[in-house]
């Protein structure tokens, strides 16, 4: 039988987190994180990563596994989360994914894919190959071993091009047939979705507008200015939004009001991306949060829609 697990997920600044934690206590439960760059030790404030006080006592899981600048892949999340998932349900506990990485938490429910691990030395050389012969000669390799793949992405998208092409150069197979093996699979897990929401919008915006003022009187600057100058802003990391906006400040290419700016709009636009990958989602139960005192009415209909199936 397929194990059920709940999942809480959402736009960024949405309430993810303090939903996730009555949950846990309301159906004995404990949390897995879903989120991209909250993996990464160091990287607090600006990922928003639940206090011990947000936590209020309830086990959070796959929080702090990585160095910043390390190379964490999808595969090592979904492996990992999905041992945590495991014992938590051998302990007769609820686990509770939380988070707003959607890659993840499909990864997580589907199972691990049938892609193979990167490999440092190909990349390396691919990598020069773009820097040499530019976008448009390796989009046409790709086209020429996966059209379908390159026909679906854009051209400039040099970190999926590229493994692509790593994908096909280390196992004969395209990418498109990976993961059409994937979806073939029956999934892993049988998700219990919740998805949370403002109505109208705006109300999402002004709380991600609020939040990143947050972060700044919290200390969002220090922070990145100690992972900076320890160069540990490398990689996936050095994408993370908050960061690099901050970077550009640090090292001045911007004030540090155009640098705040650009990180209320990034996270707004991230914030459109994770509602479209929602939005084509089967099951998913929409729970609209525009006040804190509503909690009263959406912790009990989240309560008995997870506990209908866990």
């Amino acid at each position: 039988m397929t194990p059920t697990i709940a999942v809480v997920t959402g736009p960024t600044a949405s309430g993810k987190t303090a939903l996730s934690v009555a949950l846990a206590h309301a159906l004995h439960g404990e949390v897995v994180s879903a989120d991209s760059m909250q993996v990464y030790h160091g990287m607090d404030i600006g990922t928003a990563k639940p206090t011990a006080r947000e936590m209020d006592g309830v086990p959070h899981h796959m929080l702090d596994v990585a160095a910043p600048g390390e190379a964490y892949s999808v595969s090592r999340y979904e492996q990992a989360a999905a041992e945590c998932v495991y014992d938590i349900l051998a302990r007769g506990k609820t686990p509770i994914v939380c988070g707003g990485t959607g890659l993840y938490i499909d990864a997580l429910v589907r199972g691990g894919g049938f892609q193979p691990p990167g490999d440092a030395a190909l990349r390396a050389a691919l990598d020069a190959r773009w820097a040499e012969e530019g976008a448009d000669a390796l989009t046409a390799r790709l086209r020429a071993v996966d059209p379908e793949s390159a026909a679906r992405l854009h051209p400039g998208d040099k970190k999926r091009i590229l493994r692509a092409l790593e994908v096909h150069a280390l196992t004969g197979k395209t990418i498109t047939a990976h993961n059409a093996e994937t979806r073939a699979r029956p999934p892993r897990f049988e998700a219990r979705t919740l998805a949370l929401t403002t109505d109208p919008r705006s109300i999402l915006y002004a709380r991600i507008d609020k939040r990143v003022d947050t972060m700044l009187t919290r200390g969002l600057e220090d922070e990145v200015r100690r992972l900076h100058a320890n160069r540990l802003l490398t990689g996936t990391a050095a994408q993370a939004i908050g960061y690099k906006e901050l970077v550009d400040y640090i090292e001045g290419r911007c004030t540090l009001e155009e640098a705040a700016d650009k990180i209320k709009q990034g996270s707004r636009n991230y914030a459109k991306r994770q509602l479209s990958w929602l939005r084509v989602r089967e099951g998913v139960r929409w729970l609209v949060w525009n006040t804190p005192e509503q909690m009263d009415i959406l912790l009990p209909e989240a309560t008995d829609f997870l506990r209908a199936s866990l």
